[in-house]
């Protein structure tokens, strides 16, 4: 399973998320590991379709897409166990987030 850490900003956005939204949120990030997992295991070489798109201009941010109006941004990071990706989540909240 892919490793992550979260920002202390993230953090603050999340708590500031409905439940509604968390739960939105926790729903979608479940099918986001399911594909970092595909891709470690060699079964899956990008996401699914909506999911996750690389942010424009952006060498490695991401923007993952978790409701209609519900973006998270993060990048890859160094590994930090061997073969598993490492994901460092920065913002989360409404599309007012993105850069």
């Amino acid at each position: 399973m892919p490793t992550f850490v979260s920002s202390a900003r993230f953090r603050r956005d999340i708590a500031k998320l409905t439940r509604a939204q968390r739960r939105q949120f926790y729903a979608s990030l479940a099918v986001l590991i399911a594909d970092l997992h595909e891709m470690e295991a060699g079964r899956r070489h990008e996401f699914r379709r909506n999911l996750v798109k690389k942010l424009h201009g952006e060498s490695n941010l991401f923007e993952f897409r978790w409701a209609d109006d519900g973006r998270a941004t993060f990048r890859f990071g160094d590994e930090q166990r061997p073969g598993l990706r490492h994901v460092e989540w920065l913002r989360c909240g409404t599309h007012d987030i993105l850069p």
